[in-house]
């Protein structure tokens, strides 16, 4: 299990991250482009994966990692079970989510690299 607050706090220690609002929920963004959102009365996270990566997390067993229903969720929106997920599987996501959004240039400034 991670909790809401450890998984924010991965998320901002990758280079050039903000966290803002985005319809009330909390979101972590680089170069203004969002790469997860949280979820805290669901105890989840959604994280924005491209869809080969997606696949690969969907196929973990426990229903951890899911798409998002919908549009969003084919286009790579995957939530993430906090209850269930492992703090190191985590952080394998946000960093690929954070790699998929993030230019280059933001990347290699500052912050922890994953």
């Amino acid at each position: 299990m991670v909790s809401i607050v450890t998984a924010g706090k991965m998320a901002l220690s990758l280079a050039g991250v903000e966290e803002k609002e985005h319809f009330g929920h909390p979101s972590f963004r680089v170069k203004n482009k969002i790469f997860m959102t949280l979820w805290p009365a669901d105890k989840r996270a959604m994280v924005r994966l491209p869809i080969i990566e997606q696949s690969v997390f969907c196929s973990f067993p426990g229903e951890v990692f899911f798409p998002v229903p919908g549009k969003w969720g084919a286009g790579g929106a995957t939530f993430v079970d906090l209850t269930k997920v492992r703090k190191g599987m985590l952080q394998d996501a946000i960093g690929v989510a954070y790699r998929h959004t993030a230019p280059k240039s933001a990347r290699s400034v500052g912050g922890s690299q994953s």
